[in-house]
């Protein structure tokens, strides 16, 4: 089974890397072209051309993947299989129609729920109890072609992005080699994706950060922990606009206004927030400072609470 691998960072290095120790011949790694990164700006390889320049795979770099060169460059490398993993180009009708056993995809969420970029995050930001990955064939439509295997795991209470990013890339890799060996056998499942339980998720920016103090304690720390590692939450204390890295539920009721510092000291800085309960922020990061216990950034800044009820 000749294999052409397109991927680009490090939740795609996984699955290639999987590959590798696995043996398969791999024709060639396809990924974006480097991009500047970093204050100077110098062209940076990306996780996937890394790993496979050490392992001495051929790798490809078009910026166009729709013109005639693309195209026969690919026919020459006559893979049996494509496989896609955070590529972030879709791939035209001619190429997805080259390869005999098809093109595949492997995808962190069950689909058809959060089709697109972003959804680790989104099950993280939407408070869901469970999530995984599907590995699916790869049609002209974004993240909507038959599924082939999924597998599912718990989201923990307190467990961010980054966390669960690291749990579903190791597991994508392991179904990713499942699903190999499924169609190299001729059993491996088709099953249509049902479009009334599609969803589809966006891109995550920086006007996500602010936190609404008007949530649920649990929507708030959903909150928190879905944004990391990246954009991060942030409030404003006390005059200073911080990142919020953590906090956890307490059993206090307040009448207090949503936003509303209710106690700052040895545990750490608690709001008010909806339903007339409260969050405490146990780790944040000032402007210009590292990221440290909320109990140390109130040594250097302490707050003046008002009583509240």
């Amino acid at each position: 089974m000749r294999v052409v691998f397109m991927g680009t960072p490090d939740f795609a290095a996984a699955s290639l890397k999987k590959l590798i120790e696995n043996k398969y011949d791999i024709a060639g790694v396809y990924t974006q072209p480097d991009r500047p990164k970093g204050r100077g700006m110098a062209l940076c390889a990306c996780p996937v051309k890394a790993l496979a320049l050490e392992h001495g795979l051929p790798v490809f770099q078009p910026e166009d993947l729709r013109n005639s060169e693309a195209m026969e460059t690919l026919r020459a490398l006559r893979p049996d299989v494509i496989v896609a993993v955070a590529y972030g180009k879709l791939l035209p009708e001619e190429m997805l129609a080259l390869p005999p056993m098809g093109c595949i995809n492997v995808h962190g969420s069950l689909l058809p729920k959060y089709r697109g970029s972003a959804p680790i995050q989104w099950a993280v930001l939407n408070g869901d109890a469970k999530t995984g990955v599907s590995t699916m064939y790869l049609d002209r439509r974004m993240d909507a072609g038959d599924i082939i295997f999924t597998q599912e795991t718990e989201i923990g209470e307190y467990e961010t992005s980054g966390e669960l990013f690291d749990r579903l890339m190791e597991m994508g890799a392991e179904l990713l080699v499942k699903t190999l060996a499924a169609m190299e056998a001729g059993t491996a499942p088709r099953t249509p994706q049902r479009e009334d339980e599609a969803s589809y998720t966006k891109m995550l920016d920086k006007s996500l950060c602010p936190i609404d103090w008007k949530g649920t304690p649990r929507e708030i720390i959903k909150w928190i922990c879905g944004l990391q590692p990246w954009p991060v939450a942030t409030t404003d204390i006390d005059g200073v606009n911080c990142r919020v890295f953590a906090a956890e539920y307490t059993d206090r009721r307040t009448t207090a206004a949503p936003g509303t510092v209710l106690s700052a000291g040895n545990e750490g800085i608690e709001f008010a927030c909806g339903g007339g309960q409260s969050v405490r922020i146990t780790q944040l990061q000032a402007p210009n400072k590292k990221r440290m216990p909320a109990a140390d950034y109130l040594r250097g800044h302490p707050i003046q609470v008002k009583h509240h009820g």
